[in-house]
């Protein structure tokens, strides 16, 4: 095919829908995959070596009472290209005197939020 306008424009939509493919195909491998669990429990956010069935620790200094409450802050970056989520579990005397400490970063989907452990 000749070197013309025609010619690249279809050759960068060939390349273009070449990629599409392969990400659909890779999307349709992943499929049978399992997602990470959500529920805040997962062993991942754990201190390291720390078996799963163990209660955690509140996570202020000194404090070795068991963790009854998280605390969750979503907040803008300070640069405003994205949004923070500060986590704490936290014992109940501790949660009692949180609160929200990033209100100069608020947004529109601002969080502030202490729930109860399972």
């Amino acid at each position: 095919m000749a070197d013309t306008k025609k010619s690249r424009d279809k050759q960068a939509r060939d390349t273009e829908n070449r990629q599409r493919e392969r990400e659909i195909e890779e999307s349709r491998e992943r499929a049978d995959e399992t997602e990470p669990p959500r529920d805040g429990q997962d062993e991942t956010r754990r201190e390291e070596g720390e078996p799963s069935d163990s209660p955690r620790k509140c996570h202020r200094r000194g404090c070795d009472e068991p963790a009854t409450f998280v605390v969750l802050e979503r907040y803008q970056e300070e640069t405003g290209h994205g949004a923070v989520e500060a986590e704490a579990f936290l014992c109940t005397e501790h949660t009692a005197e949180e609160s929200p400490t990033n209100l100069d970063k608020a947004y529109a989907d601002y969080v502030f939020r202490v729930e109860p452990l399972a």
